[in-house]
């Protein structure tokens, strides 16, 4: 639905998650193994990936200023579980967040995401979409930092067309 560019680094992994179900339509793309294929999750973890997708959810609808969509598990606790290794390169001494072999890889790597994203000064700037219907996550590019739709053509235009008619 989304017709902005993906997010930047790590919160493009964040975003996909989020946008592996369509609301409007109920399809869910963790359902296939070729859905799950680029998050790395067996069909055995499919509960906790959904688990962790609403949360994201909750927090980027909070982002946007938006109260939950659902009762959800709050992502610090998800993450909490998540553990994380600081690595340091003798080389240059830079410094990189990554997952530790764990048995949530993907709560990991999106944990080292959101890390990264905060450093960053990008993680507020993960939204989802305002539209109940939507609730597509996107990343705001505005300047002001004030997007309300994934996209201003569709659900936008849609928001827009709704307040009009309720006049």
């Amino acid at each position: 639905m989304n017709d902005r560019a993906p997010a930047p680094d790590g919160l493009s992994l964040v975003e996909a998650l989020v946008n592996t179900l369509d609301l409007a339509s109920g399809a869910d793309t963790l359902d296939s193994p070729e859905g799950r294929a680029p998050f790395g999750i067996a069909e055995s973890e499919v509960e906790a990936a959904r688990e962790l997708r609403e949360s994201l959810r909750a927090v980027c609808l909070a982002h946007a200023g938006h109260p939950p969509h659902r009762t959800v598990t709050p992502l610090g606790v998800l993450l909490a579980a998540a553990p994380l290794v600081v690595t340091v390169s003798a080389a240059d001494g830079s410094a990189t967040l990554s997952p530790a072999d764990d048995p949530a890889p993907l709560a990991s790597r999106v944990a080292a995401a959101v890390a990264e994203a905060l450093t960053a000064g990008t993680w507020l700037r993960l939204k989802a979409c305002e539209l109940p219907e939507c609730h597509w996550a996107y990343y705001d590019r505005s300047p002001a930092g004030r997007g309300r739709w994934c996209t201003m053509s569709v659900c936008g235009a849609r928001a827009k067309m709704r307040r009009y008619r309720a006049k």
